[in-house]
Parts: structure tokens; C-alpha cells; sequence
């Protein structure tokens, strides 16, 4: 890995000195995810609760700029302007570059029609999902503090069927999610506000890494 890449793993460990023993599976995470994308392929993102607000946090990051402009490349400028020359300019000036990433947290009407369509359906809406929107090559990162959180391992199969990657960001046991995963990064806490409270530094090191590669 680069050394203008690694200096944000570093930056997170100076930070946050607990996170060291995660350095090996953080960089293994970047590695899939830099593979996903390079690829043309996309991340599909699962968690409840605080991490249901953080799958939707990711995506912020990376389908939008984070802290660089990303600014459109010339050659996409010029097919927005021949499409209409005065709308092509506006979207050309502010349209931002971005990585392909859906939180499958927020599609409420989806989710509530499989609820009430599919008997029992409650603990697999994220499943369906996958099932769906997944394809070989995408990455599932399933969210779980506890790392035994139903929907997310429902999810968790689903992608590994699909010939997906999946990535657990979760506490220090790891629980079943671990056992199935390609990476697993397990932050040593094991109070789930502890843990959540690792998390996002945790993503927000990858996001600015997977920015730096693809619009540095």
C-alpha cells in the first residue's frame, strides 16, 4: 500500500491508540473495497440502530466529496454540455465524483412491503436486498456491535451466495458475523456505545483513503 495511503491509518492509531490491534484487518478492508471499485462494482451497507445511522453516514462520504472537490473530469463535462449546453455547464461545475455505495437501511417502502408481504419476512429485508442489488464482485459491510445481529447475518450469507465479499466492522468478540466474513475488523470494546464510538473513525479512515485513491 502507498505511503500517502497508509498515513491515514497511522493518523487513526495516533488518534486512537486502542485501534492498533485492528491496523492488519483495517488495511485488508481498504484492499477489498479498492478492488470493489476499481472493478466498477458497488457496496451495499447493513446495520440497525446507531449503525443504521452510520450505513447512511457512509454512503454520505463516499458518493459525494468528502474533504476533496472531486471535480467532474473533462471528458464527462463536455457530454453534459453537448447534452444541453447551459444545464451541462451548471452539472459540470458541481457535480462530484463518487463511489458506488447503497445503504440498504433506507429504503422504507421496499422493506415495509416485504414486511407485510412475505410472512416472517422481518428479519430478512436485508437479505432480500442483497439478494436484489448484489452482484459477483460487490461488497456487503455488515455493521453489528455484537456481531450476532440476525438481519445482518441474513444479509451476510445472501452476499457470500452472490459471490460478494463481506466486510464485519464490529466489537471485540466478533461474533458470528467474524466466522464468515472476509475481513473482520473488531474493535476491542464490548459496550455497544464504546464500540459505535470506534466505529466512525474507523469508516471515516477507510472513506478518506478510498478518496484519495480514486480522486486524489
Amino acid at each position: 500500500m502507498k505511503s500517502q495511503l497508509l498515513k491515514h491509518i497511522d493518523l487513526l492509531i495516533e488518534r486512537y491508540p486502542v485501534l492498533a490491534s485492528c491496523k492488519d484487518e483495517i488495511i485488508y478492508s481498504y484492499n477489498i473495497l479498492e478492488d470493489c471499485f476499481l472493478k466498477g462494482n458497488k457496496l451495499l451497507i447493513a446495520g440497525n440502530g446507531g449503525s443504521c445511522a452510520d450505513s447512511a453516514h457512509i454512503v454520505g462520504e463516499l458518493m459525494k466529496g468528502f474533504k476533496l472537490s472531486r471535480k467532474c473530469p473533462d471528458e464527462f463535462s463536455e457530454k453534459l454540455k453537448a447534452v444541453d449546453e447551459v444545464r451541462g455547464a451548471e452539472l459540470a461545475e458541481r457535480l462530484q465524483g463518487g463511489l458506488p455505495a447503497i445503504a440498504l437501511t433506507e429504503h422504507q417502502s421496499l422493506n415495509t412491503a416485504y414486511l407485510n408481504d412475505v410472512a416472517n419476512g422481518g428479519l430478512l429485508t436485508f437479505a432480500q436486498q442483497t439478494y436484489g442489488y448484489g452482484q459477483s464482485g460487490d461488497v456487503l459491510l455488515a455493521i453489528t456491535t455484537s456481531g450476532n445481529s440476525k438481519n445482518v447475518m441474513y444479509a451476510a450469507v445472501t452476499a457470500k451466495a452472490k459471490g460478494m465479499k463481506v466486510i464485519a466492522l464490529t466489537g471485540k468478540s466478533g461474533g458470528e458475523i467474524a466466522k464468515i466474513s472476509d475481513a473482520a475488523i473488531k474493535v476491542p470494546e464490548t459496550e455497544t456505545y464504546m464500540i459505535q464510538e470506534l466505529h466512525v473513525p474507523v469508516y471515516h479512515c477507510l472513506c478518506l483513503m478510498l478518496e484519495e485513491k480514486f480522486f486524489g
